[in-house]
């Protein structure tokens, strides 16, 4: 019996701690800067050449640089704070006793996602910041050095390290979408497993391959703020998750009913979505990465108008069409249409007329009612509709752009080719990926709890607390 206590708590710590490790050995690596060397001798000659004033005013950039920076860094935070509302969608949509383990998984998506992106995502996202030709990236991987760039650059837009922070919490937004998909049955190990992977391999190099310069720019592939590069990564991350771990105890019946579990919070559920559409507001409007100008100013708020409307359109229609398939308005399906519209309009914000952004909202309301249908057919759990909200409005964002008329179809910068190699290009390996890395843990051993510990849950099963401090009275006693 002792021993099989000591194996199981090794399999419980060993990786995290093995994580851990790591981060904190890149960490230490990236206490002395890479250019270190060159940055002291450039200050050195700058203090030769002029007096300290002088180059204190020429480090000056200007209220316009100052301008950039405070916005983008105000749009980090927004996105930041997005954590908050997946978290409470997450919890609202689940079972009770599954709560303290929603909210211990969102926490550490952004704990362990910003630390590997610290140490090596952002060198292999932007491998081109770091200023040596011989680390640049060939299109389709590149590894630039660990930490922050250092950059003297006097006709620089941003500092890196704002630069830094606003693609580290869009890292840890695409991590957090596969919590849901996966939620009341997996390990708490095996998400730490995933979430590292993810933040500090999967997610990055994807990245790259458009907003770092890859293959996918050099393409012409359009995702302005991301409908592909986070939401289809985290959406067919977690789907391969869901059909892996396969569905909850009581999800299907014996003769593959479909048997819905109803999320013991609907206040949490709205509220979180609340808190997401404003925080789209720094995710789409943030990524036009200028606001000094007034042409940048005014796509800022365009973006922002189009991001309203396609939200209000997607909850309006997947209301309607629920209402109309269930004979009652389903506010979860509202919920999630809402959502499924600001996935949608991600990738095309800048392109489409206010009236088209409508347009595209309402398909992604539909696609989310239909996304939901597909996964019941096929016996595949996802609680909270990550795939069918992430993973196909994802899709339809990018795929848009090569169907509707739009700025960059019109311009030829891109075509419907274009936009399906690339979004395919996301899925399949975002998908394949994590199907291989959750194959692995199922193999091990280590991917789901067991019968008995879904049973009881997760709360107990694998942090040991209550979420509420009525269940501990009650004996832990907690409905499913």
């Amino acid at each position: 019996m002792v021993e099989c206590f000591r194996a199981t708590s090794l399999r419980k710590f060993v990786l995290p701690s093995l994580v851990l490790a790591g981060v904190i050995g890149f960490g230490f690596f990236d206490s002395v800067p890479v250019f270190a060397q060159e940055a002291v001798e450039a200050a050195a000659e700058a203090v030769a050449e002029a007096p300290a004033e002088e180059a204190v005013e020429e480090a000056d950039l200007g209220v316009g640089y100052a301008l950039d920076n405070a916005i983008l860094f105000f749009c980090a935070v927004l996105v930041l704070f997005m954590q908050a509302g997946f978290a409470m969608v997450e919890a609202g949509l689940n079972s009770a006793k599954n709560t303290v383990n929603i909210l211990s998984k969102n926490v550490m998506d952004l704990a362990v996602g910003a630390l590997l992106f610290f140490a090596i995502g952002f060198g292999l996202m932007y491998p081109d910041s770091y200023a040596e030709p011989s680390v640049a990236g060939n299109g389709y991987f590149g590894f630039g050095g660990t930490g922050i760039y250092e950059t003297s650059d006097v006709e620089r837009t941003f500092s890196p390290q704002v630069d830094w922070f606003f693609q580290a919490v869009f890292a840890a937004t695409a991590a957090t979408i596969v919590s849901g998909a996966v939620a009341g049955r997996m390990k708490f190990t095996a998400y730490l497993v995933y979430s590292a992977l993810l933040t500090g391999l999967i997610y990055p190099i994807a990245g790259y391959w458009k907003w770092g310069g890859g293959w996918l720019a050099e393409m012409g592939f359009q995702d302005f703020a991301g409908s592909a590069v986070v939401h289809a990564v985290g959406g067919f991350a977690g789907l391969a998750g869901a059909i892996i771990l396969g569905p909850r105890i009581g999800r299907f019946s014996a003769d593959g009913k479909s048997v819905p579990l109803p999320g013991h919070n609907i206040t949490f559920a709205a509220l979180g979505v609340f808190i997401l559409w404003v925080g789209w507001y720094g995710f789409n409007p943030g990524s036009q990465l200028a606001f000094q100008g007034t042409g940048d100013i005014d796509a800022t708020v365009m973006i922002a108008v189009n991001t309203t409307l396609a939200a209000a359109a997607g909850a309006l229609i997947s209301t309607i069409l629920s209402w109309g398939m269930f004979g009652k308005p389903d506010l979860t399906m509202s919920l999630n249409g809402a959502l499924g519209g600001l996935v949608g309009i991600t990738a095309c914000c800048d392109a489409f007329t206010n009236g088209m952004s409508i347009v595209v909202g309402g398909v992604a309301g539909a696609l989310v009612l239909l996304g939901v249908i597909m996964l019941d057919k096929a016996k595949i759990d996802d609680p909270v509709g990550a795939w069918p909200v992430h993973g196909l409005c994802g899709v339809w964002g990018c795929m848009a752009l090569g169907i509707l008329p739009n700025k960059h179809l019109a311009s030829g910068d891109t075509s419907f080719v274009t936009q399906l190699i690339g979004t395919a290009s996301y899925c399949v390996w975002a998908f394949g990926l994590m199907l291989a890395l959750f194959v692995v843990l199922k193999a091990a051993g280590m991917l789901r709890v067991s019968p008995e510990e879904e049973q009881a849950g997760l709360d107990v099963s694998e942090h040991g607390m209550h979420a509420y401090p009525s269940d501990a009275i009650a004996g832990g006693a907690v409905s499913v």
